[in-house]
């Protein structure tokens, strides 16, 4: 018997131990965890011929728009399974298709794996190419209100005065 798809996805997010929607059947949402990005909320949808994935990362930058999707970009060349892409608002997300009969449990845990690397090991360098100026006037501001700044620690070795 061949195993659709839709249940070898299902199958992987229940192993995975990753709670997850199905809102019509077939289109399946997930949410990753990650480190530097929180949560990836990653869709999958079967579709009559191939797997779409889609994962939000990124609001538009505030600044420096051709360094940011320049980097992107780059980055595309070293990926697999999606790519980054940018829609009509200029926010980043992440896209890819597979063929359907491409779809087993390997697959798709690598795609779920592709997805969180790639929007996780991504996401500082994105808040620093394209949201620097506002970190600087969060951090200026947590400094002189005398508030923490743990959530900006990543970012401690541009934002301190040396």
């Amino acid at each position: 018997m061949r195993v659709s798809a839709a249940d070898v996805i299902r199958q992987v997010l229940t192993e995975n131990e990753l709670e997850f929607t199905e809102t019509t059947p077939g289109a399946f949402s997930a949410d990753l965890p990650g480190e530097r990005k929180l949560k990836t909320t990653v869709t999958l949808t079967v579709g009559s011929q191939a797997v779409q994935v889609h994962a939000f990362v990124a609001r538009r930058p505030d600044e420096n728009h051709e360094a940011v999707y320049r980097w992107l970009l780059e980055r595309n060349l070293k990926m697999y399974g999606v790519a980054f892409a940018v829609d009509h608002l200029g926010d980043i997300h992440l896209d890819g298709r597979v063929p359907l009969h491409a779809i087993t449990p390997g697959e798709v845990d690598r795609l779920l794996g592709a997805v969180l690397e790639y929007a996780d090991s991504s996401f500082n360098t994105i808040l620093e190419l394209g949201f620097a100026s506002s970190i600087r006037k969060e951090y200026a501001w947590r400094i002189a209100r005398g508030e923490s700044t743990r959530n900006l620690d990543a970012f401690k070795g541009w934002l301190e005065p040396r």
